[in-house]
């Protein structure tokens, strides 16, 4: 069964976008568990544009299942995470004038930077996983840093429409490959929705997916509860 991870970072959007008190992140946080999310994914940004320190303490205290920290490995971020012991983090790129992640790390070429981070997070128990490209160079380089995982980015696939999505599917069929012959654990996440992922959550080695905008953009519509047992429907039909 593939794990259903909601971020729910576009809840605190809202709120941000008033500087108030709602929508409630945590209540979020709380709806999705109750509601079949396998795991609570979050974001704290460097910049905090939506998700606060606050929200990721007291998320940690309340939900029971799998808290998931997507985050930059700085060393401000490492120093929370380690602090606040989520299930798991994963290590993003992250630029101030992004609308929202655009690409995998490139662990290839910066892996000695994230070395002792990930040495750092593991030794408190913390589940690593590393967000790349669906490129088998990258995933190899996340097993040689120790990384427990990979998840691998979806954006392209979800942007592509017919023959090039169809390339863009067997990009990721091939980085998935890579990570099963080497042993590496495989997420996968970014751009996925109610229409596109039923082709991603098919593939059998996908252990975890990691789905926010769309979730939260149908739960305006028809609240979060139906629209995270909907999104669990498709993952796991």
């Amino acid at each position: 069964m593939t794990r259903l991870g909601v971020n729910i970072d576009h809840v605190a959007t809202i709120r941000q976008a008033r500087l108030t008190t709602e929508p409630d992140p945590v209540a979020a946080a709380l709806i999705a568990e109750l509601a079949g999310a396998d795991g609570i994914t979050i974001h704290l940004r460097e910049d905090r544009r939506h998700i606060q320190d606050r929200d990721l303490s007291l998320i940690r205290r309340v939900i029971h299942v799998r808290l998931n920290l997507e985050m930059a490995a700085t060393e401000e971020i490492i120093r929370i995470a380690l602090k606040e012991r989520p299930d798991a983090v994963c290590l993003v790129p992250e630029k101030r004038a992004e609308l929202t992640t655009e690409g995998g790390l490139d662990v290839a070429a910066h892996g000695k930077s994230l070395k002792q981070g990930i040495r750092r997070l593991r030794h408190k128990g913390i589940e690593v996983s590393i967000f790349v490209d669906p490129d088998p160079r990258q995933v190899i380089a996340s097993k040689e840093l120790n990384a427990d995982a990979v998840e691998i980015h979806t954006g392209a696939y979800a942007e592509a429409k017919g023959k090039a999505q169809a390339r863009e599917l067997e990009r990721i069929h091939r980085a998935v490959q890579t990570a099963r012959e080497i042993g590496i654990s495989i997420h996968a996440g970014h751009g996925l929705t109610y229409r596109n992922v039923s082709r991603i959550a098919a593939i059998p080695e996908i252990e975890e997916l990691n789905i926010g905008h769309s979730i939260i953009s149908r739960a305006v519509l028809v609240g979060l509860e139906r629209a995270v047992r909907e999104m669990k429907a498709l993952v796991n039909p």
